[in-house]
């Protein structure tokens, strides 16, 4: 490796002052900010006054943060089931700005920021490039995609917090991405993990050193890489490669960062986001260094506080190391939930489901395949059809308008496969519906 990568070369992050907090310090923060974002939620949004009602809490009752146990866990479906705009707190003139999941029922995840918002998402993107290894001038190629899903936008306000020069590429058009690469010379380079490895084959495909690209950092999120790939990115561009979290739920990209000198977990910023980890079948909190299912809170959000958010990701908390006051978190490990990451995008088998369901020939029965090819990760749906529908042909007409909706709705791409009654392997009680052939490790 290049002795010029950042995080080989001794390298220490310029930090705020909540960066540099002691512990004492972050948890007395917290706790002022926990009471303020409880009373907030009860007194502004319907559904946390009757959730705290029934769980017979009020916020008076939280005096310190071991208190955040006695209220009760938000979930997805709370959210759905407020759809629109139930779950703000503000009156909707008040909001600059929403994001949405994906959703076949026509009842996506709908978040939204006030101006207070946005400059904190931006400020806590700029703390995340800046740990990473980003700086004032640098200019950044941003590969998320921009529109309802918060990535690219997430990370083009931190960027420009920070006074990067900022590239909004968006994804797709790989051949396109490699020539602005070598055109503008970004520092950065903020996308998927495995859309990194596609933009790593056009560099190939198109003859060009990849490590000799003007490219220093890269923070990758969205889906979960591993330290195999990681280590593959940075031998192949000579960079260094980090992980970022986030989900819209609770503020979009930004959540928690990994720093580039020690590249040992993600530092979650803790003055506005609060984690627990809990088992996932009891729901009791576990300590730190035990795996689990994460939670979080948010501390500082005006439009779209949440309270105990389960995020379903499986990890664990561990002490601070480059921001000593802000404790770690490992890298995700999966999930104690269905959902596939595929390719940056949420996905549930109950909405592939929908979509099949929802035809007259499929009668229900259907599996889910995840391979790579290439670099990039594929889905494949296989349904079977009605005995009274089956003509012996694969019905390709149905499987291209199953495949279009999976599409539009959704946001992914996936080969439908219609296939003869009685032809996929039953399960015995829970039925398997996800077959993951995607390498590991």
């Amino acid at each position: 490796m290049s002795s010029t990568r950042i995080g080989q070369s001794g390298y220490r992050a310029e930090m705020d002052d909540a960066e540099r907090a002691s512990r004492d310090e972050i948890i007395a923060l917290q706790t002022k900010r926990m009471a303020w974002s409880l009373a907030h939620a009860y007194a502004n949004v319907r559904h946390y006054n009757q959730a705290f009602d029934r769980a017979g809490v009020h916020p008076s009752d939280f005096r310190r943060l071991s208190d955040l146990a006695k209220f009760p866990f938000t979930v997805k479906t709370d959210l759905r089931d407020n759809y629109p705009f139930n779950m703000f707190a503000v009156p909707r003139e008040k909001l600059v700005r929403v994001h949405a999941s994906s959703g076949t029922t026509g009842r996506p995840i709908v978040v939204g920021y006030t101006q207070g918002d946005i400059d904190m998402w931006s400020e806590v993107m700029a703390r995340s490039i800046r740990a990473a290894g980003g700086r004032t001038g640098m200019i950044m190629h941003n590969a998320y995609g921009y529109g309802l899903f918060t990535g690219g936008l997430g990370a083009h306000y931190g960027a420009e917090r920070l006074g990067c020069t900022v590239v909004p590429v968006s994804g797709g058009m790989t051949e396109r991405q490699v020539q602005l690469i070598n055109d503008f010379k970004p520092d950065i380079i903020t996308v998927t993990p495995s859309y990194m490895l596609a933009i790593l084959d056009e560099f190939k495909r198109q003859n060009i050193d990849p490590r000799q690209s003007s490219l220093k950092l890269g923070i990758f999120g969205a889906e979960p890489w591993t330290n195999a790939m990681r280590a593959e990115i940075e031998q192949a561009f000579d960079m260094d490669a980090t992980d970022i979290y986030g989900l819209s739920e609770v503020i979009g990209p930004g959540v928690a960062q990994e720093c580039v000198e020690t590249k040992d977990g993600l530092h979650i910023w803790e003055d506005h986001f609060y984690p627990e980890v809990i088992d996932p079948e009891t729901g009791q909190v576990l300590p730190d260094g035990e795996k689990g299912e994460l939670v979080f809170t948010s501390l500082t959000k005006e439009a779209f506080p949440i309270v105990r958010y389960r995020t379903r990701d499986l990890t664990r908390l561990l002490p601070g190391t480059a921001r000593p006051g802000m404790r770690r978190m490992e890298k995700v490990t999966g999930r104690s939930d269905d959902m596939i990451i595929l390719r940056g995008v949420n996905v549930f088998p109950t909405q592939i489901e929908e979509a099949l369901l929802a035809t007259e020939w499929c009668g229900g029965h259907f599996v889910i395949e995840l391979t790579r090819e290439g670099r990039m990760d594929q889905m494949a749906v296989l349904a079977e059809s009605r005995p009274e529908h089956w003509d012996g042909s694969g019905l390709l007409v149905h499987a291209e308008k199953v495949s279009a909706f999976i599409k539009n709705t959704i946001g992914i791409s996936a080969r439908v496969g219609i296939v003869a009654p009685d032809t996929l392997e039953r399960s015995l009680g829970k039925a398997k519906r996800v077959y993951d052939k995607r390498p590991k490790g």
